[in-house]
């Protein structure tokens, strides 16, 4: 999501599915098990009286051999019982120890916290730092604060294995002509599913940015919004999760016809440079300037004319706080920034925008974003709809943004009065879309790293971007 630079039970439970499995698989050789086990009590009682079956003669040998095929068989069912309790001992194990997780079902519905019940969730792409922080990798001090730290972003960790298998599942279904309110439900359904939503505690940390073609940021579509993805529009899909308070921020860029291509390529490769460029004590002017000649570095062709790629100026990344998108350090994306400095143990997005255009964006369209000002203290509202409308924010979002869709699926109506109310009142501040020139095209890519006391994760790192 831009910012502006200038407006225990886990061994038990796979067990009791062992013994269930087991237990399924062994209900068709009750019957013959019960005649082995007769059979077998038969055949103590002959141990016992070796004498008569001496006299019994063939009649004895006819039946041990009779006994010896219902045996036989009995064993051979008892070896296919086992194997399959074997094998569901084996997947709940590997399951167990986070090696071999259960896959995910499509759609996916399976929780992430079910896929790794060892509770260790998969890291992101972890980088050095470069050239006088490499010291912190071998150092002792560093290395156990890094282990005080590791339940915090563990949790981080869930919550962007969450967002990579939800983005996996949407480049399946994002297809031209699925309604764009279909599709925005669709992602915030998965990601409801895949973190067990509840409440404040975890969920969705923004609505679902599909900002298409010459809208860079912050639309979303309202209830009754028909808009349909057509082949030749580009769309960026900008969505967050969060677990406790920490988000993960990460975007990417859809286009069908390759004529966008080039497009693509530099604004993913000016997100990588500024992933690179990051690190502590690094200032976030260097990070912007070394952004911005990777992205003007490219052109794209379209309708016979030549277009150089320019950096949108007046968006820019960001710092990330505890139920704070956007925490007050801004990482610009053209040169000439702010020379404040990257801390140790801070969140960023890192997120670039290219343009066709003029490589500068305006508020405009219908407002779909809202966000409860951070630092706003008691304002006296007169509207009791307002006081009411208020009581649902903080009790659903807090300080997280939030949309219409997301008020209409909580069972509030007529509420745009009080909204506005409380957005005069300067509680609630709203984010318009943000455009670019009509007839332009836009892109976006976005990461959220972590810089650690030893090395930097790119937590929101896939095999897709």
């Amino acid at each position: 999501m831009p910012g502006e630079v200038e407006a225990t039970s886990n061994g038990s439970e796979a067990q009791a599915t062992t013994s269930v499995d087991k237990t399924k698989k062994d209900e068709p050789a009750a019957v013959p098990a019960a005649e082995a086990a007769v059979d077998a009590e038969d055949g103590d009682d002959g141990d016992d009286d070796d004498g008569e079956e001496e006299e019994a003669g063939n009649n004895a040998a006819a039946a041990g051999d009779a006994k010896k095929k219902k045996k036989k068989k009995k064993k051979k069912k008892s070896k296919a019982a086992g194997a399959g309790g074997e094998a569901a001992t084996g997947a709940a194990a590997g399951s167990a120890d986070g090696k071999a997780p259960t896959a995910q079902t499509t759609p996916p519905s399976v929780p992430v916290r079910a896929l790794f019940p060892g509770g260790k969730f998969p890291e992101g792409e972890m980088c050095s730092y470069k050239d006088d922080n490499r010291w912190r990798e071998s150092s002792a001090e560093k290395r156990e604060l890094e282990r005080l730290q590791w339940d915090m972003i563990n949790e981080v960790r869930q919550a962007a294995e969450v967002h990579r298998q939800v983005r996996q599942y949407m480049h399946t279904i994002i297809k031209p002509g699925i309604p764009l309110i279909d599709m925005c439900e669709t992602l915030e359904g998965c990601v409801r599913d895949l973190i067990e939503a509840r409440g404040l505690d975890a969920g969705i940390a923004f609505p679902t940015g599909c900002s298409l073609n010459h809208v860079a940021a912050h639309y979303t579509p309202n209830g009754g919004d028909k808009t349909v993805l057509g082949y030749d529009d580009v769309m960026k899909v900008d969505f967050g999760t969060q677990i406790g308070g920490r988000i993960v921020d990460s975007a990417f860029t859809v286009a069908f016809n390759p004529r966008y291509d080039p497009l693509l390529a530099a604004v993913r490769d000016a997100t990588n440079t500024g992933v690179r460029e990051a690190g502590i004590d690094v200032r976030l002017c260097d990070v912007g300037a070394a952004i911005q000649e990777v992205m003007e570095s490219y052109e794209v062709e379209l309708g016979g004319k030549t277009y150089g790629v320019k950096s949108i100026r007046n968006l820019n990344g960001h710092s990330i706080g505890p139920y704070q998108i956007h925490a007050g350090k801004s990482v610009p994306i053209v040169k000439g920034g702010e020379a404040t400095r990257m801390e140790e143990g801070e969140f960023f997005a890192i997120e670039t925008f290219g343009s066709t255009g003029k490589g500068y964006v305006r508020e405009d369209l219908e407002c779909s974003h809202y966000m409860k000002n951070f630092d706003v203290g008691h304002v006296p509202l007169r509207l009791p709809r307002a006081k009411q409308l208020l009581a649902t924010i903080d009790k659903n979002f807090g300080t997280l943004a939030f949309c219409r869709r997301y008020l209409d699926r909580l069972g509030e109506d007529k509420y745009l009065m009080a909204l506005k109310n409380l957005c005069d009142a300067g509680v609630v501040d709203p984010y318009p879309p943000l455009c670019d020139t009509k007839g332009c095209y836009t892109a976006q890519y976005e990461h959220t790293l972590y810089l650690g006391p030893c090395r930097k994760e790119v937590l929101s790192r896939g095999d897709d971007y």
